[in-house]
């Protein structure tokens, strides 16, 4: 940024900021109880991944929420985290275009196949998944 792109005021002009990443944020599950209320739920396997999904109530909030997990049998942490960060990526990309709000979304990480699958693959693994999920819940 040079010194007349440098920002005002201490904010940044419109142009030099980054664009949102999607216009329905996702919100991140971190709660045990969110987990097992999915675990409970519907749920579709892919070759990247699993899906696990759940309707929330009415009284639970609107927005789209999706939670990462990979047991250790898919590796040491360094693969772990390594599937863990290339669900976070396509469901980012994927979720806010055929997530359903108020919905819970968990991607489960499978052996050998989350941290190897060509990106792309695991973008229509997703896709798959959502459409099977959502296909005769309207």
């Amino acid at each position: 940024m040079t010194p007349s792109d440098a920002p005002k005021n201490g904010t940044p002009a419109p142009e030099a900021m980054h664009p949102a990443v999607s216009a329905r944020s996702l919100e991140i599950l971190t709660k045990r109880a969110d987990f097992l209320r999915a675990a409970r739920a519907r749920r579709q396997g892919t070759a990247g991944m699993m899906v696990q999904a759940r309707e929330r109530g009415s009284d639970e909030g609107a927005g789209i929420r999706v939670g990462f997990t990979c047991s250790k049998k898919v590796g040491n942490a360094v693969a772990r985290n390594r599937a863990k960060r290339r669900l976070r990526e396509i469901a980012r990309l994927v979720l806010p275009e055929l997530g359903r709000p108020g919905w819970d979304y968990v991607l489960i990480g499978r052996v050998n196949a989350t941290a190897d699958r060509p990106f792309e693959a695991l973008q229509n693994d997703l896709r798959y998944a959502l459409r099977k999920l959502h296909r005769d819940h309207p």
